[in-house]
């Protein structure tokens, strides 16, 4: 296999080394970007940027405001904001989960809703997969949704949900059906994370930031 960029992939690397090499702070590089390091606004500000460039949504169809590139150019964007030391796009979860999943299982009114925020960084989503009581074991979550009327009460805790606070949404996964096992009876939601009853207690990492919640 050859790994030697075409042209196209040429030009597009060169194009955004360029954008790099004059968009990002001169500081950034020096630091890690962890988002304790950097505001979270001047984040948010940063993914904007990349969004009004054309480098957020590289490999999302066209039809809902992506690049419809090819993963190839994925690829080199992650190659080279790792090589500038540029933070990623604060809507990392957003782009890479809840995004797709919308774009292919969500409703008309959900796709408007929610993907042209994801692209630009105006919505944060985080994820509310792994619990106390299972990490990996998905099929094993315990935090249960119940339907009342038409409306659905959710109990439970999760944990290592990545942005949470900082987060407009989560997409979060339940157990809907108690009477089914393992990976039936699952359901996964989109949740407002400023519904009353959501708490979000930030876990502090050996680098002071609080990725994880």
């Amino acid at each position: 296999m050859d790994f030697r960029d075409t042209p196209e992939e040429a030009e597009f690397r060169a194009g955004l080394r360029a954008f790099l090499a004059r968009e990002l702070p001169a500081d950034w590089s020096a630091r890690r970007p962890h988002v304790g390091h950097h505001p979270f606004e001047q984040r948010r500000a940063w993914s904007r940027a990349l969004f009004d460039a054309g480098y957020a949504g590289l490999t999302w169809p066209k039809e809902y405001g992506g690049g419809g590139k090819p993963y190839s150019h994925q690829a080199i964007y992650l190659e080279e904001i790792g090589r500038s030391g540029a933070p990623e796009h604060v809507g990392v979860i957003g782009l890479g989960m809840a995004g797709p999943t919308i774009m292919v299982h969500g409703t008309a009114k959900q796709k408007q809703k929610h993907l042209a925020g994801i692209l630009s960084g105006d919505t944060i989503f985080c994820q509310g997969f792994s619990e106390p009581g299972s990490g990996s074991d998905l099929a094993s979550v315990s935090t249960r949704a119940e339907l009342d009327g038409d409306s659905y009460v959710v109990n439970g805790q999760k944990v290592w949900s990545s942005w949470a606070h900082v987060a407009d949404y989560c997409i979060l996964l339940t157990r809907s059906d108690p009477a089914e096992r393992s990976h039936r009876g699952l359901t996964y939601f989109v949740l407002d994370m400023h519904t009353p009853g959501v708490e979000v207690r930030p876990l502090r990492q050996i680098t002071g930031d609080p990725e994880f919640n």
